[in-house]
C-alpha cells in the first residue's frame, strides 16, 4: 500500500517576486519528491502586519530590502528557473484584489493554475495594470466559468478566508511569503527550495 503523499503547504503573495519565482518551482517540486503542494494566498502585508514589524516600512533596514537589489536578485534567479521576469512599472498593487482572486479559484478548485498565471501576470509579463478584468480573463483562461469566479471575488467569505490565512500562517511561524511548510517544519524564502526539496528526499527514502 502505497503512503499517503505529504502536503506541503505553499503561503504565496500573487504580489510577491520572490513568490512568483517560487511558484514556478513547485511542479518539479511534486514530480521530483512525489509531495503534494497546497496553494495558500496569503497578503504578505498583512503577514508583516500581524508581526508588527515591516521591513518594507521607511529606509532599507538592509541591503536585501533595497528595491533595486531585489530587482537585479530575481532577475538572477529568473536566469536561473528560465523564465521571464519583467519588473512592474511601478509597486503600487491592489495586494488585496491579487489575494482575493487567488482565493476564490482555491474555493473553485484550481489553486495551483489559476495562482500561477496570476503570479506571472506580475511578474512574467507586460501586462498592467493587473486588475479584476484581468483577473477574471486569467480565471476564464485556466477553465473556471467567469460568471462564477466574479461571484466568489465579489463575496466577503473569501476575503475572510483570505486574511484567515494570514493570521494561521503567522500563528505558524511565518513570517513573510513564500513560506513552506510540511507539518511544523517551516522553510522560508524562494531560495531555501533546495532545502525543502532534500527535506522531503530523506523523509521519502
Amino acid at each position: 500500500m502505497m503512503e499517503d503523499r505529504v502536503t506541503v503547504d505553499f503561503f504565496f503573495s500573487p504580489g510577491s517576486r520572490y513568490s512568483y519565482l517560487a511558484a514556478s518551482q513547485m511542479p518539479a517540486l511534486e514530480a521530483d519528491t512525489g509531495c503534494r503542494v497546497d496553494w495558500r494566498p496569503v497578503n504578505g502585508t498583512e503577514i508583516r502586519g500581524l508581526r508588527g514589524r515591516d521591513p518594507f516600512a521607511g529606509e532599507p533596514v538592509s541591503g536585501q530590502y533595497d528595491w533595486a537589489y531585489r530587482r537585479y536578485d530575481a532577475e538572477c534567479w529568473a536566469d536561473y528557473y528560465g523564465i521571464p521576469f519583467r519588473e512592474p512599472p511601478t509597486h503600487d498593487f491592489d495586494f488585496k484584489l491579487l489575494v482575493r482572486a487567488a482565493t476564490a479559484s482555491r474555493r473553485l478548485g484550481l489553486a495551483a493554475a489559476y495562482g500561477w498565471r496570476l503570479c506571472a501576470a506580475v511578474y512574467g509579463s507586460d501586462v498592467w495594470p493587473v486588475d479584476e478584468a484581468v483577473c477574471v480573463r486569467i480565471a476564464e483562461e485556466v477553465g473556471l466559468p467567469g460568471s462564477a469566479f466574479v461571484s466568489a471575488l465579489a463575496d466577503p467569505e473569501t476575503a475572510r478566508l483570505a486574511a484567515s490565512s494570514a493570521e494561521e500562517a503567522c500563528r505558524r511561524g511565518a513570517f513573510g511569503v513564500p513560506t513552506f511548510f510540511v507539518g511544523q517544519q517551516m522553510f522560508w524564502g524562494n531560495d531555501r527550495i533546495v532545502i525543502l526539496r532534500h527535506f522531503l528526499r530523506r523523509r521519502r527514502a
